[in-house]
């Protein structure tokens, strides 16, 4: 259960606001007793976990989230459960004890599923300790029951949600808003025959969208949305000035989709589509390949003159598109 945040904290005024303070004697205390401290979204604050999160992204194309859990003595912080999400257990420090009991009983159980009851299979499908530097995979929906050991246990959990038919049907149904079919109000009062010639119209559209709109332009679509990192890299953005050789040159985008028409170049990612001129391709190119290089290796690739150069990477740090750090 979640410890009430008033039992560790006071109400302080800062900058005119209410706001909520640690009292580390508290925090201390609530450790001594069993608690278990989350730092959620630490891939946020930790660049190095934050890498590491960035390359399972790419990894399984999905978005993805790493907390830390940090325990002391024999203790199990939520008892036997179930996520909803794929996890990956990295042990840090000390050990922990796990007993992995296998799948829900519901083929594939959704946090959705509020109506049903999901119950622990019987048996045991793995049990072992994970000790500092070992790995292990919890797919979606396997039942597990996790304790500290003597001493204190620090893990990290990377998190991410797949994609799943019910995905697919809520992004196709919102595709369906643009279709007059779907925005006609349903004929309540009409006859027998005019309202099965409706549903019928309506069945006929359905089918011949997600035909049209099948799994791999879903699956297109939810790639170029995954967000970007959110992060500050000054004074480029703001005030150019001159590039050092050595200055390192990253490309912020997760996941992303490069085009070339013949024309122009389109990049999705973020949910947003970006056009540049053909010229563009090889810096674009070689970032998305390589995710970060100098300016030296840069102009070789691109084969572009340094004040060329210049005028691309200032139009790309201004669209947050890369991080220019040296």
């Amino acid at each position: 259960m979640d410890i009430p945040i008033e039992s560790y904290t006071r109400s302080v005024m800062s900058s005119g606001e209410q706001r909520k303070a640690l009292i580390p004697e508290k925090v201390y205390e609530q450790l001594r007793e069993g608690a278990t401290l989350i730092l959620e979204a630490i891939d946020r604050l930790h660049p190095p976990i934050r890498d590491v999160t960035d390359d399972l992204v790419r990894m399984v194309s999905e978005a993805a989230q790493a907390n830390l859990y940090l325990v002391w003595g024999d203790v199990g912080g939520f008892g036997t459960h179930w996520d909803d999400h794929d996890t990956f257990i990295v042990q840090i420090m000390g050990a922990k004890h796990w007993v992995v009991h296998g799948p829900d009983v519901h083929p594939y159980p959704m946090a959705e599923e509020t109506h049903r009851s999901h119950t622990c299979p019987e048996g045991v499908a793995w049990e072992g300790v994970l000790s500092p530097g070992q790995i292990l995979h919890v797919p979606r929906g396997w039942w597990h029951t996790v304790r500290g050991m003597d001493g204190w246990s620090m893990h990290l959990t990377f998190g991410c949600t797949r994609a799943t038919g019910m995905s697919w049907m809520r992004w196709l149904l919102d595709q369906l808003i643009d279709d007059p079919a779907f925005r006609q109000d349903l004929p309540r009062f009409a006859t027998l025959r005019e309202r099965s010639a409706h549903h019928h119209r309506l069945l006929r559209r359905l089918a011949e969208r997600a035909i049209m709109e099948d799994l791999d332009v879903f699956l297109a679509d939810r790639d170029a949305r995954v967000p970007r990192r959110q992060r500050l890299c000054l004074p480029w953005p703001v005030q150019p000035g001159e590039l050092p050789s050595l200055a390192a040159v990253e490309f912020t985008p997760l996941l992303s989709t490069l085009t070339n028409n013949g024309h122009a170049l389109t990049l999705i990612t973020g949910g947003r589509r970006f056009t540049f001129g053909t010229a563009v391709q090889p810096v674009l190119q070689a970032l998305i390949t390589r995710r970060q290089l100098s300016v030296t290796e840069l102009a070789q690739v691109s084969k572009l003159s340094v004040d060329q150069l210049r005028a691309v990477l200032d139009v790309l740090v201004r669209q947050h598109l890369v991080l220019i750090q040296p």
